[in-house]
């Protein structure tokens, strides 16, 4: 029997995950990371440019690149941060609001399928199974 690790599911399912977002996103003219950008700005108040990568789980670069392209497209607007002058708020276009809404629609209708098809106790326990390997990470040695 051949083993499969934790990692490799992970990764995999990811990989099918992230490739499904991104195939749907091409039709509407942007990527899986820009929608998980619109879905992370808040709709109302903004978001914090400094805030928005932790929230995310990204690297400042990365996000960098996508807010830069995400301008470009008119899906976002910056404005200065009234309570700190150093900082940047980012805002949602009407063209972002509603390409958010298109995200997250279809987020919600992929985790209702997952819901259906798998059932909620099993997704409920792939969340908390998720959230215990995301305690142990930075708590374990491992390298």
């Amino acid at each position: 029997m051949k083993t499969t690790t934790i990692d490799y599911t992970l990764r995999t399912t990811w990989h099918a995950v992230k490739k499904m977002y991104d195939e749907g996103a091409k039709k509407y003219g942007y990527t899986m990371s820009i929608g998980f950008t619109l879905l992370s700005i808040d709709p109302v108040l903004g978001t914090s440019s400094t805030s928005l990568g932790p929230k995310m789980g990204m690297e400042a670069n990365s996000l960098s690149r996508i807010l830069k392209s995400m301008e470009t497209k008119k899906l976002i607007k910056r404005k200065p941060n009234p309570d700190d002058g150093r900082g940047v708020l980012i805002f949602l276009t009407g063209k972002g609001r509603k390409k958010r809404d298109v995200t997250k629609e279809k987020v919600f209708r992929f985790n209702s399928l997952l819901n259906r098809k798998i059932g909620k106790e099993k997704i409920k326990s792939f969340h908390k199974i998720s959230d215990m390997i995301k305690d142990i990470i930075p708590k374990e040695e491992i390298f």
